[in-house]
C-alpha cells in the first residue's frame, strides 16, 4: 500500500506559538472567566441531567486543557524572560481562579446530585463523574462552610509558592568558574563547550548547573578539591527555595488535617495505586534492607579504587569515600574494569541519526509513523524545536493520523533545566464525533551541535531519551473519550512505567547495535563495545538505588508528620543530610548541602509520590519480561500493549489493564530477578 505522508501532513492543522507576553496574561484571564460562567451556569441548574451538567462541563474542560498548557508552558522554555514571566503569571491567574471555581459548594452539590442518580452513563463518562465528585469532596466540599474556606484560602497560598519555586528553579543562572588547571581530566570537547571569564585577574572557565557542563565534570574532573567545589555549590543552589519549601509543607500539613487526614501522605495516596502510607514504607524499606549489603560491596570496590588511584597520582591517601567521589570513580570503573569509555560510545549516537533509529523502532514495535515536518518560524517557540506528524495502523491499512510531538533538546538560559515529557494538548472525542489530536513535549538539554561536531549522546543520554519519549509516545497513542484520562494522566505511580519498560530496548544488544551509526563513519557500534556496555547494566545498582530510595524516603519523611508540635519543628536541613548520609552510605565530609531547594519532584507533581520511580519499575518489569525479553521488537505484542496500555490511559483501573495485557495479576519476580538476580517477592 502507497502512502503519501506529504498530502496528509499538509492537511493537518498545527498550532501557533507566537502569543505575545500581553496576549498570555489577556487569555490567562479570559479562560479564568470562562471557567466562572461555566460554574455559574451549572450552579443554576436545578435539575440535573447529561445534557444540562456532564455535557457542558466535559466540552469545556476538554476544549481547554491545550490554550491553558500553551499559554503556561512558555515559562519552562521561551527565550524571552518577559513571555516566561507572562507566563508565570498566567498559571497563578488560572491556578487561584480554579481554587476558587472548584470550592464553590453550589456546584458541587449539583455534580453529587447527578451522580447520586445512578445513571446508565458509559463506563469512562460514569468514571469521568465519580472522579470529579471526588475532586470536589478531596478540596474540602464536603466540609462545614468556615472549614470549606479555611481549605480554599490555604490552597490559594499554597498555588503560588508552587508556582514561586518553579520559577526559582527554572530562573537559575548558579555556576562555577574554575580554572584549566582545576577541571584536570575533563575532556577537552567538553572544556570547549564552557565559557572563558575573567575572574580575580584569571582566566576561568564558567561550568554552569545544567547538565552538559556538571555533569563531564563530576564524572571527569580528576582533582577530588574541584569535585568538592562543584558538589557543595550545585547541592546548595536555588537556596532561596528553602523557606518556600518548608511553607509548602506545612500548608500541606495543614490541608490534610482540615480534610480529616492523618497526614499528607494519606490524603496523597488515597488515589494512587498503593493506596496507603503503610505499603509505601513497606515497600521502601523492605527494598533498603536488601540493596544496602549490595551497596556496602559496590562501596568498598570504589574505595579501593579510589586508594589505588590516589597513590599511583602520588597523592595522599583518604580514609573517607565521598559523595562527590562517586561518580568520577564509578567512571574509572566503567573504563577500567569494563573497557567503557562514554565519550567513546557517544560517538556512535549522533542525536539526529539516534532519533530517527530510535523513532523507527517505536514504528516497528506500535506499527506507527513518524513524519518530521518543516515548521513556521510561528508553529514552534524557538528555532531548535523539531516537530513531527504521528500516525498509526500503518501495516493494517486503517490508517490513522494521531498528534504533533515535538523535541526541545537543547540548554539555554531560561529553560527548564531536566528532562522532561509535557503533555500539553490531550486529545479527546468531540461531542460531534470527531477527535482532537494530541500534542506532546520531550523537553530536554543535550549538547549542541558545533560546526564540526554533532550533538552526541552519551549511553545514560540515549536512555533518557528513549525514557522521555516513552512517555511522549503514551500521549500520541492514546485515545480516550475525556482530555482528563488521555496519556499519561493515570495514576502517579504507574505514570513512569511505560517509560521505564521501554528503557530495556536500549540495553538490548540487537537494540543497541540497530541505534548506534557513528558520527563520522556510519559504521555500527561493535560488539565488545556492546557486550562491556551490557556488563554494566547493575554495576553499582544498589548504590544507585539507595539514592533514588534516599529522595522516596526524604518525601515520605516530611509528607508523613502526623502532630502539630512535629511539624512546626520541620527541619528539612537536618532530615535531608541525615537521610542522606544514613541511606545512600556516601558521607559529605561534613559539608550538609540544601538539595530540596531543587527538588522540584516533591515542590510540586510528586508529593508523597517520589516513590513511585521504584515503585513503578516491578510494573516495567514485569511487562517487558512477559511480552518483550524474548523479542523485543515483536510487533504482535506491541500492538496489544499498545492497545491495552496507551491507548486506555486512564480511563480504566491501571491495575485492570495489567491483569489484561499479562494474562495474571502483576508481580515482583521480574524487577527482583533483573537487580538482584533472584525471584523473592518484596
Amino acid at each position: 500500500m502507497s502512502i503519501d505522508f506529504d498530502k496528509l501532513v499538509k492537511e493537518q492543522h498545527y498550532p501557533q506559538w507566537n502569543q505575545t507576553p500581553e496576549e498570555v496574561l489577556k487569555l490567562a484571564n479570559d479562560y479564568a472567566l470562562q471557567e466562572k460562567q461555566l460554574f455559574d451556569t451549572i450552579a443554576s441548574v436545578e435539575e440535573p441531567t447529561v445534557e444540562n451538567v456532564l455535557n457542558p462541563f466535559t466540552k469545556f474542560y476538554n476544549e481547554v486543557e491545550f490554550p491553558i498548557n500553551q499559554i503556561t508552558f512558555y515559562q519552562h522554555v521561551s527565550a524571552d524572560k518577559k513571555l516566561r514571566d507572562a507566563s508565570t503569571e498566567a498559571e497563578q491567574i488560572l491556578d487561584q481562579n480554579s481554587i476558587e471555581q472548584w470550592s464553590r459548594y453550589d456546584v458541587y452539590s449539583v455534580l453529587k446530585s447527578l451522580k447520586d442518580k445512578k445513571l446508565d452513563l458509559d463506563p469512562e463518562s460514569q468514571r469521568f463523574l465519580d472522579k470529579t465528585v471526588l475532586e470536589f469532596e478531596r478540596k474540602g466540599l464536603a466540609l462545614t462552610d468556615a472549614k470549606r474556606e479555611k481549605v480554599k484560602k490555604l490552597q490559594v497560598e499554597l498555588s503560588d509558592l508552587k508556582v514561586k519555586f518553579a520559577k526559582n528553579l527554572g530562573e537559575d543562572t548558579g555556576c562555577v568558574y574554575l580554572t584549566k588547571e582545576e577541571l584536570e581530566g575533563v575532556p577537552e570537547v567538553v572544556l570547549k563547550q564552557y565559557e572563558e571569564v575573567e575572574s580575580e585577574g584569571q582566566t576561568k572557565l564558567k561550568v554552569t548547573f545544567k547538565y552538559p557542563d556538571i555533569i563531564p565534570l563530576f564524572q571527569h574532573a580528576s582533582k577530588g578539591e574541584t569535585r568538592k567545589i562543584a558538589n557543595i555549590a550545585y547541592g546548595t543552589r536555588c537556596s532561596a527555595n528553602e523557606e518556600i519549601l518548608t511553607k509548602i509543607i506545612k500548608l500541606r500539613f495543614q490541608i490534610a488535617k482540615e480534610l480529616g487526614y492523618n497526614t499528607f501522605a494519606d490524603f496523597a495516596l488515597e488515589v494512587k495505586l498503593a493506596k496507603s502510607k503503610d505499603t509505601v514504607l513497606n515497600f521502601l524499606n523492605d527494598l533498603r534492607d536488601k540493596l544496602t549489603p549490595v551497596g556496602e560491596s559496590e562501596l568498598q570496590v570504589l574505595k579501593d579504587l579510589k586508594s589505588k588511584d590516589l597513590e599511583a597520582r602520588g597523592l595522599a591517601p583518604e580514609k573517607e569515600f565521598y559523595s562527590w567521589d562517586f561518580a568520577y570513580y564509578d567512571q574509572r570503573l566503567l573504563e577500567q574494569k569494563y573497557q567503557v569509555d562514554s565519550l567513546k560510545i557517544s560517538e556512535y549516537f549522533p542525536l539526529q541519526s539516534t532519533i530517527k533509529k530510535m523513532l523507527g523502532f517505536y514504528e516497528t514495535i506500535m506499527d506507527a509513523k513518524f513524519v518530521k515536518l518543516s515548521p513556521k518560524p510561528t508553529e514552534v517557540w524557538h528555532e531548535d524545536v523539531e516537530m513531527y506528524a504521528v500516525f498509526k495502523n500503518i501495516k493494517f491499512g486503517t490508517l490513522e493520523y494521531v498528534g504533533v510531538i515535538y523535541f526541545d533538546l537543547h540548554p539555554r538560559e531560561g529553560k527548564y533545566g531536566h528532562a522532561a515529557n509535557f503533555g500539553i494538548g490531550p486529545g479527546y472525542l468531540n461531542q460531534n464525533g470527531t477527535r482532537k489530536n494530541p500534542e506532546t513535549v520531550l523537553v530536554c538539554n543535550f549538547t549542541k551541535p558545533t560546526k564540526t561536531t554533532p550533538s552526541l549522546l552519551k549511553h545514560n543520554e540515549v536512555v533518557t531519551f528513549f525514557h522521555e519519549l516513552g512517555h511522549g509516545i503514551h500521549n500520541m497513542l492514546s485515545q480516550t473519550k475525556y482530555a482528563k484520562f488521555h496519556g499519561t494522566n493515570v495514576e502517579y505511580d504507574f505514570v513512569e512505567a511505560p517509560s521505564q519498560m521501554l528503557e530495556y530496548w536500549v540495553w538490548s544488544k540487537n537494540e543497541i547495535r540497530s541505534l548506534s551509526s557513528h558520527h563520522e563513519t556510519g559504521k555500527p557500534i561493535s560488539d565488545d563495545l556492546i557486550d562491556s556496555l551490557i556488563k554494566t547494566k547493575h554495576v553499582n545498582t544498589g548504590l544507585s538505588n539507595l539514592r533514588q530510595l534516599f529522595f522516596g524516603l526524604f518525601d515520605m519523611s516530611v509528607h508523613s508528620i502526623e502532630s502539630e508540635e512535629e511539624i512546626a519543628k520541620l527541619d528539612l536541613f537536618k532530615t535531608w543530610n541525615t537521610l542522606r548520609r544514613d541511606v545512600t552510605l556516601l558521607p559529605d565530609g561534613n559539608n550538609p548541602t540544601k538539595g530540596y531547594c531543587s527538588f522540584g519532584h516533591i515542590a510540586g507533581g510528586y508529593e508523597a509520590g517520589y516513590y513511585g520511580y521504584l515503585y513503578s519499575q516491578v510494573f516495567a518489569a514485569d511487562i517487558y519480561y512477559t511480552l518483550f525479553k524474548e523479542d523485543p521488537m515483536n510487533t504482535e505484542n506491541g500492538i496489544r500493549y499498545r492497545d491495552i496500555v496507551l491507548k486506555r490511559g486512564g480511563s480504566r483501573e491501571i491495575m485492570d489493564n495489567l491483569e489484561e495485557v499479562l494474562g495474571r495479576k502483576p508481580n515482583s519476580e521480574a524487577f527482583l530477578s533483573e537487580i538482584f538476580g533472584k525471584t523473592s517477592h518484596l
